[in-house]
């Protein structure tokens, strides 16, 4: 069975879907039901419901049976009953026997949002060209190009080039610009409580590299080899996903060069765009670059370079798809990919739509207790106390939220001074070093927000330090440093008086 055969399309095919962390459990799987079928199975990548997961679909007969991480027994007898009935598993769903993307339950997690970006993740095996559809690089005429570039496409992502403004933008400007143009899929996001690129490479590498191929049609990039992948080292499973997709592409579609895979040193921080330039480039020591020149006019090896986060890349791919799906005049059009963590069973990754509610994000993980807090966009996203916000960056922003693709949830024993205090540390911590506002400011913020537990808030004082940081520092590390703790004293300010009056209404603040 090649690589290439693919899952999608076959009246029968057993998959087990499933992450990194549990692939070993997954592979285990795999050998014991090929043992006891001569049905195919496959591996394939997460769905993004990380709590049901390993999970074995069985499809057979127009339905698929979903079993959610079966226990040893439960595997026995699955194995044991494969060509009998599916009376015993948690969902079972009925389709076209020729489903090309992943057929949902009309409840429980995996019904959360819109899956579009997500579509094959779970479905499709991750390097056959066969499963991804129709591969939309190979089609791009006039019109079409005409299409992706006024669909008002933002980027999505601190690691995009356009993060939050129109990606056409950076188009015109790499077009005009002397030099071959170069395309940088930067997948290496270091915060872990973002899971969205990696779930894109690990399980629909194929969408992201069409994607990527299309911008570079589109910019005059017309060697498969200025496609470069970015990755973090320590992510092996999705350097594995990556390549395999890239050599089934290359011989799939004789293709005259090959994209190319790189991944970074786990100790750079890299997720900043012009970091990502500096690390691919060698550097030993990673500071962010001043701009202007943006990327587009001098970026890797000074040449003209269009960075995108497999996110944005994916909604590249639908916009040629699926261009009705897409409103020019919507503040936001497309879907945005959300990662929720924090006092969760398991994390999960959802599709919503830019209109949704962010609440709807709730409904993909088990929450114990209510909810008192949560931090929305990041290690520096902003602290809120209702997920009512709109999805899309406009209404995050106006909110003074983050729009990177992370919600972290929190229960009642969190504190918001505490949790803001840690996340301004971090800023301290592993700031660059490069450019004033961001090194003095995050040394100074940490010491206002040490002095509420001594007894002095200063509520002003912190509020003109965030604002010199915000709009002086020269990359969004400096720029979002401060959020976390100007959005805590916005939303729980009487923690903070009670904490400067000795006191943490949390119970869980040492020595008050």
């Amino acid at each position: 069975m090649g690589a290439t055969t693919g899952a999608v399309g076959r009246p029968e095919a057993v998959r087990i879907c499933a992450e990194a962390e549990t692939r070993d459990r997954a592979r285990a799987l795999a050998t014991r039901l090929r043992e006891a079928t001569d049905v195919p199975v496959f591996e394939v990548g997460s769905t993004g419901i990380t709590g049901i997961e390993p999970l074995v679909l069985v499809t057979r007969e127009g339905e698929t049976a979903f079993y959610e991480a079966p226990t040893d027994e439960r595997l026995e007898k699955l194995a044991e009953s494969l060509d009998a009935s599916h009376e015993d598993a948690d969902a079972v769903v009925e389709h076209d026997p020729t489903r090309e993307t992943l057929p949902v339950p009309e409840t429980g997690p995996l019904a959360v949002g819109t899956r579009r970006a997500l579509a094959r993740c779970g479905w499709a095996d991750p390097s056959a060209p066969a499963d991804a559809g129709e591969l939309v690089f190979e089609r791009i005429d006039d019109e079409t190009a005409d299409t992706v570039r006024n669909c008002g496409l933002l980027g999505r992502g601190r690691g995009d080039g356009s993060t939050d403004q129109p990606i056409a933008t950076a188009w015109d400007l790499a077009c005009e610009t002397d030099g071959d143009p170069v395309i940088v899929v930067n997948g290496n996001e270091s915060d872990s409580r973002n899971q969205t690129d990696r779930l894109l490479l690990e399980s629909d590498p194929l969408a992201v590299l069409d994607g990527a191929l299309t911008v570079a049609n589109l910019v005059g990039g017309d060697d498969p080899a200025d496609v470069v992948v970015y990755l973090n080292e320590s992510e092996t499973l999705a350097q594995e996903r990556v390549r395999a997709a890239v050599e089934a592409l290359a011989d799939e579609r004789d293709l005259d060069g090959v994209p190319e895979v790189v991944a970074g040193p786990d100790r750079f921080i890299a997720g900043e765009m012009t970091m990502a330039l500096e690390a691919m480039e060698g550097k030993d020591r990673l500071e962010a670059r001043l701009r202007p020149p943006t990327p587009a006019e001098v970026g890797l090896y000074g040449r003209p370079t269009v960075i995108h986060t497999p996110r944005t890349l994916a909604q590249v791919r639908e916009a040629v798809r699926s261009p009705d799906t897409f409103d020019p005049e919507a503040a936001d059009p497309g879907t945005r990919l959300v990662t929720v963590s924090g006092d969760v069973a398991a994390p999960a990754t959802v599709e919503l739509s830019t209109t949704a509610s962010l609440s709807a994000a709730r409904e993909a993980v088990t929450v114990a207790g209510p909810l008192k807090l949560a931090c929305v966009g990041g290690q520096f996203g902003g602290l809120t106390d209702t997920l009512s916000h709109e999805v899309s960056a406009p209404a995050l922003a106006r909110a003074n939220l983050g729009t990177d693709g992370a919600v972290e949830l929190f229960g009642a024993d969190t504190c918001p001074v505490a949790l803001a205090g840690t996340r301004s540390r971090f800023a301290y911590e592993e700031n660059c070093g490069r450019c004033v506002p961001c090194r003095e400011g995050s040394t100074q913020l940490v010491s206002l927000l040490r002095d509420v537990y001594d007894g002095q808030y200063t509520r002003a004082k912190i509020q003109e330090l965030a604002r010199v940081m915000r709009e002086t520092s020269t990359c969004d590390f400096g720029r979002m440093a401060s959020r976390p703790a100007t959005t805590a004293m916005a939303t729980f300010e009487a923690d903070f008086v009670a904490h400067a009056e000795g006191r943490c209404p949390s119970g869980v603040c040492e020595g008050m």
